[in-house]
């Protein structure tokens, strides 16, 4: 007997961030604008700032570049702009970097 993988339909549109990323966005653009909406889009710049560092040895990954990315998956559903992004996005320094 074998075990057959269920495969997403919905092709992913950024390798670079991979398909868990993509599905993270997907759910918070599904959540009323809140706390834990505005929670998990800070979770998911993090994530998202790391993997680009990943993929981008010679660049560090800016917030820029990631608040638009997010904004690009969600189709614009989701613009990180609350206070909390702010707050924790100026504060996170990218370790490694000099």
């Amino acid at each position: 007997m074998t075990l057959q993988l269920r495969r997403a339909s919905e092709p992913i549109r950024m390798r670079n961030y991979g398909r868990i990323v993509q599905d993270m966005i997907s759910y918070a653009a599904t959540l009323a604008p809140g706390q834990e909406r505005d929670s998990l889009e800070v979770y998911i710049a993090q994530c998202m700032r790391q993997r680009n560092l990943v993929w981008n040895k010679d660049q560090e990954a800016g917030m820029n570049r990631v608040r638009e990315d997010i904004i690009r998956l969600s189709n614009g559903q989701l613009h990180c702009d609350s206070v909390l992004f702010e707050k924790e996005m100026d504060t996170k320094k990218v370790k490694g970097k000099k």
